[in-house]
């Protein structure tokens, strides 16, 4: 049985009867009115997911109900009775809002399916909100961890980027949230009630990538067995995010922008053009600005998109965030319903030394092998040894990245522990000892033990 709650509005009490009784056979909670004076009071009394109403009635008639029940809730639909000679006031009540409107005489039967898909409508409606309410809950501001003064500078970068409409660009290393971030930016702007529509630019080809971009048409290529929106279409009115952007081909780059500087874009094997009313956020883990000078990112899109920059600081820079970033992820794991963990004094100094080439991405992966593989409730430095024993093994293999983590993990320990400063007596031994053996051994290590290329 529907629980839905119908206005029924009409001044005939014999006719307003029987659609009342035919109604809550359908189950759904009835409340009648004779004018649209009463009506109102019900209106607001109720607050309904429906309203029937006739059009022709002494005092407020129909239209003017809608008006006003329109001038209180756009979203609220309306279906309208009419007779067969007054065809213009139904008109009329669809260019005013109407959902739909009923021609008297009608059987139940009509009555039936119109209301059910009216309420039908209003159900997915009220879900989409809800979803959509979720959405902006999940990615507030507030649910971006962090409490160091680097993450505080984010948090105000990226409050004042939501409010605007401008193109940003967010910058960090992988692993450290970039998409969080962009997904937070579209959620609490005013384009949260549309689309987010994310692109990951690296690995796709470059007709696959202008094809994910615009769209393409029946047969624009061979495989093309139908038309195929675009990421640009399907983010109408709503955020593109186009990830490692700096990992886009060059020709692509020149399409994208074209699109951004003409507001249209046309689909591969199209012959017309659309209107392009999407916001541009993008991200990349490179420096844009040596792929401009490498020739490999044209410039004038670089300076397109560069227009905010946000740049998100390693997790190794921001050492202090560790206790909250790792129990927001023990809660998280416990919500999944995985058994509760806590961490030690000393597994927490244990996550604190680690360097952390990997990122938030890389916590968040620890801490639930963590969950899931320790059988004690407390999670001890021991445990987290053994699971980053293989990571830190592998370390020098992760490439340049994990390479230059571990080398300014080794010399903010050597600053920190001077004050931020280098000691004036026995600079040189120390340097040596602390500082330089160790990168060289790294390095040697990243190179296979090739002293040429170390």
């Amino acid at each position: 049985m529907s629980s839905e709650k119908v206005l029924l509005v009409d001044d005939d009490a014999s006719l307003r009867k029987v659609l009342e009784f035919n109604l809550e056979q359908e189950g759904y909670a009835v409340f009648s009115a004779p004018d649209g004076e009463e009506a109102l009071k019900l209106y607001e009394k109720h607050d309904p997911d429906l309203v029937v109403t006739d059009l022709k009635m002494p005092g407020m008639d129909g239209i003017d109900l809608l008006k006003e029940i329109k001038r209180r809730n756009m979203d609220q639909l309306v279906i309208v009775i009419t007779a067969f000679g007054t065809m213009e006031n139904a008109i009329e009540a669809m260019k005013l809002g109407a959902y739909d409107y009923i021609t008297k005489p009608f059987n139940r039967e009509e009555l039936r399916l119109v209301v059910r898909k009216a309420v039908e409508l209003q159900s997915l409606r009220s879900y989409a909100r809800s979803l959509e309410a979720e959405l902006v809950e999940r990615f507030s501001f507030e649910n971006i961890i962090g409490g160091s003064s680097r993450m505080a500078e984010v948090f105000d970068m990226v409050r004042r980027v939501a409010s605007s409409n401008v193109t940003a660009i967010i910058k960090g290393e992988s692993g450290t949230g970039k998409e969080l971030v962009a997904r937070a930016i579209h959620y609490n702007g005013e384009r949260r009630h549309c689309r987010f529509v994310p692109l990951n630019c690296a690995g796709l080809v470059e007709t696959i990538l202008e094809s994910e971009l615009f769209g393409h048409e029946k047969g624009a290529f061979t495989g093309a067995n139908a038309r195929h929106a675009g990421r640009f279409e399907q983010a109408q009115g709503g955020t593109l995010f186009l990830d490692e952007i700096g990992d886009m081909p060059l020709e692509a780059q020149t399409r994208l922008l074209r699109v951004l500087q003409q507001g249209e874009f046309t689909p591969v094997g199209g012959r017309s053009s659309a209107r392009a009313d999407v916001r541009i956020i993008a991200a990349t883990h490179r420096n844009l600005r040596d792929c401009v000078n490498q020739g490999l990112f044209r410039e004038d899109l670089y300076y397109r998109i560069n227009v905010v920059p946000i740049r998100l600081p390693p997790l190794r820079r921001r050492r202090e965030d560790l206790p909250l970033l790792a129990r927001h992820f023990l809660a998280a794991a416990q919500a999944e319903g995985l058994p509760p963990k806590t961490l030690t004094a000393d597994a927490l100094d244990r996550l604190a030394a680690h360097a952390w080439p990997g990122n938030v991405r890389e916590l968040e992966n620890l801490v639930r092998r963590l969950v899931v593989l320790c059988p004690e409730d407390m999670i001890d430095a021991r445990a987290i040894e053994v699971e980053l024993a293989e990571a830190e093994a592998d370390l020098p293999a992760r490439g340049d990245q994990g390479l230059s983590a571990s080398i300014e993990h080794h010399l903010e320990t050597y600053f920190a522990a001077h004050g931020g400063g280098l000691p004036a007596s026995g600079l040189y031994e120390r340097v040596l000892r602390e500082v330089e053996r160790p990168l060289i051994a790294l390095t040697l290590a990243a190179t296979r033990n090739n002293q040429i290329k170390a």
